[in-house]
């Protein structure tokens, strides 16, 4: 009886030891300004740098108008196909399955849009199935 709670309690100290460590891991959070859209760009050090692009209604027009700018460099020439932005506490990756959204930047990322035949960004199971 005692060696089970001697199990027991050491699955405990351990289990409390992981959720301790993973609560110090750092997470890096973006600016919750309501209504502004930013691009994100990572500098060298790992740190961010915001830049305003818009004031935005919500998430769809921030991804939209960060889609827009994304485009426009691709036609000067740019090469960077992936781009950061965030909106109201939350980050969004642009990329080519679709733009992605979470909360910090090391979290789980899920699907906000995806990107139609042609291209074009849609909220997930608006468009018919063919």
């Amino acid at each position: 009886m005692q060696r089970a709670f001697r199990t027991l309690a050491s699955a405990a100290a351990v289990a409390a030891l992981g959720a301790a460590l993973s609560a110090c891991a750092q997470r890096t959070e973006p600016p919750g300004d309501p209504g502004v859209c930013y691009h994100v760009v990572p500098q060298k050090g790992g740190k961010l740098k915001y830049f305003k692009l818009v004031n935005a209604p919500n998430l769809e027009t921030c991804a939209a108008n960060l889609e827009a700018m994304r485009l426009k460099f691709l036609r000067m020439g740019g090469s960077q196909q992936d781009l950061y932005g965030a909106y109201q506490a939350n980050f969004l990756f642009l990329q080519s399955e679709g733009v992605l959204t979470s909360t910090s930047l090391e979290g789980p990322r899920y699907v906000a849009l995806v990107r139609t035949g042609d291209g074009r960004l849609a909220i997930p199971g608006a468009m018919p199935a063919q």
